[in-house]
């Protein structure tokens, strides 16, 4: 006798003696969880996702929906490693805000100030921080065709000279554009005023701080992804998807690289925001933002230095970056009353509806 069944007999026997309401079935039988729901919806538009959600009271629950390996059918793993892409970006600034803390960079110097005839007169930290500095994207000047370049290495000075060919968007400070260069000039700062590889002030001040076993910097020439993970796909020309899940990661660089977990995402987001990290000076300074209409698909987005915000549909506006890398695709969220969550998907989306499904899964995450 199944447990089910055991109870509606349990009840009919205690009936005999009592009077029962009827017994309702429907009303018996679990709820469906509606983040359970919506990572099996986006296996529609996706091979896999996986996530992890953490209500303010503390509990942390991992999801999984599809497939691992599209060939093999191999199930997704719990919490398993994915390229994080732009998240890098939050690493990054929260090490260029700890080096202000410690009176190391000044956020409104020039750029020329530690990098000297790099980049055009007027561009300060704070502005290559907040993406407005006017320079262009590097992305779509080295993409022409992915599979092409998917094993090649890029020293971070070849990513900011394919931009410098390029004239400004606008006057610097005068409004917001994302693009991957600034994070670029970023790092190269970091590296100047440290003596030190980017890659081992973030780990060292912020990966191995929070004790986050789960996220690395790959090594130079390292085009895997390290422990459990899913695959990730990218599209072809002919609509289908090939294996990218291998790739040389260095055209991310301090705007990109980092390999980790939905919940070492969340354990960095909610560190980040409860002061773990910064002291409440630096924080507040990161916190200041600006209209970001294009740094997501609602349009009402806002930036800080290196961190976003975007409404939520059950109120209030959550702390937030993501990233968006060749084969995987993550969003993340933290609220300020301590809900937090991110999701991944393991495959870029070739429709804006696939695309919003995913920012909808993360948003049911924190409002269900």
């Amino acid at each position: 006798m199944t447990n089910t069944f055991r109870g509606i007999a349990l009840t009919a026997v205690a009936c005999l003696a009592v009077a029962c309401a009827p017994f309702d079935e429907a009303a018996a039988a679990p709820r469906a969880d509606p983040v359970q729901q919506s990572l099996n919806a986006l296996t529609d538009d996706f091979p896999g996702a996986l996530a992890a959600v953490r209500g303010s009271e503390g509990r942390t629950r991992d999801y999984t929906a599809g497939v691992a390996d599209t060939r093999t059918g191999a199930r997704m793993p719990v919490n398993g490693r994915v390229r994080i892409a732009s998240n890098t970006k939050t690493f990054t600034a929260t090490v260029v805000l700890q080096l202000v803390g410690e009176g190391r960079i000044d956020l409104d110097a020039p750029v020329a100030k530690y990098l000297p005839n790099l980049v055009p007169d007027g561009i300060t930290v704070r502005h290559v921080l907040q993406h407005t500095s006017g320079l262009v994207d590097y992305d779509d000047k080295l993409i022409d065709d992915y599979a092409a370049v998917r094993h090649v290495h890029f020293e971070p000075r070849e990513l900011v000279d394919v931009v410098l060919t390029e004239d400004l968007l606008f006057p610097p400070g005068t409004r917001f554009s994302y693009s991957n260069a600034n994070y670029v000039l970023a790092g190269l700062i970091v590296q100047k005023v440290t003596g030190r590889p980017v890659g081992e002030e973030i780990t060292k001040r912020v990966i191995k701080r929070l004790g986050l076993r789960d996220t690395y910097w790959p090594e130079l020439g390292d085009q895997t992804i390290r422990g459990r993970h899913p695959h990730g796909y990218f599209p072809a020309a002919d609509g289908s998807r090939f294996d990218v899940t291998e790739m040389d990661p260095s055209m991310g660089w301090a705007a990109g690289q980092l390999i980790g977990t939905p919940r070492d995402l969340n354990r960095f987001m909610t560190a980040l925001l409860d002061g773990e990290l910064l002291d409440p000076a630096q924080l507040a300074e990161m916190k200041k933002t600006v209209p970001a209409p294009d740094f997501d698909l609602t349009g009402d987005a806002t930036y800080g230095l290196g961190l976003g915000t975007f409404r939520l549909s059950c109120g209030g506006r959550a702390w937030t970056h993501g990233g968006d890398a060749p084969g995987y695709v993550t969003r993340n969220a933290v609220t300020d009353d301590g809900r937090v969550a991110t999701v991944a998907v393991t495959a870029n989306p070739t429709t804006l509806p696939a695309g919003r499904s995913i920012e909808a899964a993360l948003d049911t995450a924190l409002c269900s």
